[in-house]
């Protein structure tokens, strides 16, 4: 018996889905020192992945490509009667039921039940003896099946990125039975055949199916990797989201556990502090990030070391910055400052001199930063005339959350400290009307403004990598001491991996 190509079959590549697994990878006696994200997917939202199943098999089985099927046997009278099985197709394909189960500390396991699927195509049949050979006879036959399929999907780590192992793998047959011609009757060449070409059949299914199954489990991870490393990744700054620890399988969630070092050029990120534990997080959403302040902290540095943290403003955006408040002593301040030129010559430049600290506490993100702020008119014809330069720490406290697909970042409250201040409508500094007027209007309109210029960024940023695809539920921000935590439930864009899968299969 031959068997030629492959067949491209998915079941359930979907649950591989933020779960890491490890065997062969060394972390050391400290499993979870090193940890700066971590996934934590529960019970429900594997079921509800689950249901994605009948999907992903459908859409492998209406682009298999089917090998033919070749064998021969002896048979009493007629000889060697030799067989092949041709333009094998599948029709009218359909999944009655689909289970999954955690094992604690073992496996994912996954009970598809009542898959019943119509292969069509060409027998060619013949007979061998030993004087002759007669063969070209052909017909078309059709074979109804029902079928059970058990999986066990172990996980392991391979260069500190899952892989998964599902060859073990079961396949009962309640049903495989031979139609030729459209002939439901049986018939002699029915009776011939159906015996061993089913035999036969099984055999091949068996084997070949659970071989595709480990084959498309494999690449449904490294499809997951992929996806999981771009969505962490803007231009020269990335996350390593390769496996810190041991993950988790239990009987009520998933958990994996990530480095969540920063890389950026020639940037050494290290980190052997992290305060994570599972008891951290709950069971009773469906989703759970959950991400260091050292992550966070290097994120920031590298946005720092990129030139990222520049902004500039000009025009009616700067107008409205310095008339935020329409009181005589307001307009006093902004003529002395602009010494009367238009807003549309002016330009006001908004830079961070040092790496920004992020703290993580539980009433909000904290970010401290050394900011310097640089006003330049610019007169028609003449060099541009920087009239206001200051450098100040500020602090500010935040609270994030996430509404209708956009990123929503709120300050509580902020400290400003000025270090360095120098104006040319005030050369001595002894003025405390222009200071208290910049301090008043820093607070209450310019880091709101600098907030809602990131918003947008980030928000797009995100979308960008497809979070929009999702349908998100809830999401809750929870903030630490240390860390914090994203929670949320949602539904999974199950084009996603159809998509996917109609590229490799």
């Amino acid at each position: 018996m031959l068997w030629a190509g492959r067949m491209r079959l998915g079941t359930f590549g979907i649950l591989l889905m933020l779960v890491h697994a490890s065997a062969g990878c060394e972390f050391g006696p400290f499993p979870y020192s090193a940890t700066g994200i971590v996934c934590r997917m529960t019970k429900p939202a594997a079921l509800l992945l689950n249901q994605e199943t009948a999907q992903v098999i459908q859409a492998a089985f209406r682009n298999a490509k089917f090998p033919n099927i070749t064998g021969e046997r002896s048979m009493r009278l007629l000889g060697q009667v030799a067989y092949g099985l041709t333009n094998i197709q599948v029709n009218d394909l359909s999944i009655e039921q689909s289970e999954v189960e955690l094992k604690e500390d073992d496996a994912i396991h996954i009970a598809i039940k009542n898959v019943t699927a119509a292969f069509k195509g060409t027998l060619t049949y013949g007979y061998a003896g030993a004087w002759f050979l007669k063969l070209f006879h052909s017909v078309d036959f059709e074979i109804q099946s029902s079928i059970d399929l058990q999986i066990s999907i172990k996980l392991m780590c391979q260069k500190y990125q899952v892989a998964a192992d599902a060859s073990d793998c079961y396949l009962t047959f309640h049903k495989l039975t031979l139609h030729l011609q459209g002939d439901k009757e049986p018939g002699w060449l029915k009776q011939l055949f159906t015996d061993f070409i089913s035999f036969t059949l099984k055999l091949v299914l068996k084997g070949e199916v659970c071989n595709e199954i480990n084959f498309l489990a494999q690449v449904l991870a490294n499809f997951v990797h992929d996806l999981a490393a771009n969505f962490v990744r803007d231009e020269d700054i990335s996350i390593d989201i390769s496996l810190a620890s041991v993950p988790l399988i239990k009987a009520n969630y998933l958990e994996s556990h990530h480095k969540g070092l920063v890389l950026y050029e020639n940037y050494s990120d290290v980190f052997r502090d992290s305060v994570f534990s599972p008891s951290l997080l709950t069971e009773s959403r469906m989703l759970y990030f959950w991400l260091s302040e050292h992550t966070l902290n290097s994120l920031a540095l590298a946005a720092f070391l990129d030139k990222r943290l520049v902004l500039t403003i000009s025009g009616e955006k700067l107008q409205a910055l310095f008339e935020a408040e329409d009181t005589e002593a307001q307009r006093k301040v902004v003529q002395m400052i602009f010494q009367g030129t238009s807003y549309n010559d002016s330009v006001a430049k908004v830079w961070s001199l040092a790496h920004p600290q992020i703290s993580l506490q539980p009433e909000g993100i904290v970010v401290k930063s050394l900011v310097a702020v640089e006003v330049s008119i610019l007169p028609p014809g003449e060099e541009p005339l920087t009239v206001l330069y200051m450098e100040k720490e500020i602090t500010v406290t935040i609270q994030a959350a996430y509404v209708e697909k956009k990123l929503i970042l709120h300050p509580l409250d902020s400290r400003i400290e000025f270090q360095v201040f120098k104006c040319t409508a005030d050369p001595s500094g002894n003025d405390p009307s222009i200071r208290n007027f910049l301090q008043t209007m820093i607070s209450v309109v310019g880091i709101p403004e600098v907030i809602s210029r990131i918003e947008p960024a980030l928000t797009s940023l995100m979308n960008s990598k497809g979070l929009n695809l999702f349908e998100i539920r809830n999401p809750e921000i929870i903030t630490r001491k240390g860390y914090i935590i994203i929670q949320l439930d949602f539904s999974f864009p199950n084009h996603l991996l159809l998509d996917f899968l109609e590229k490799r299969i």
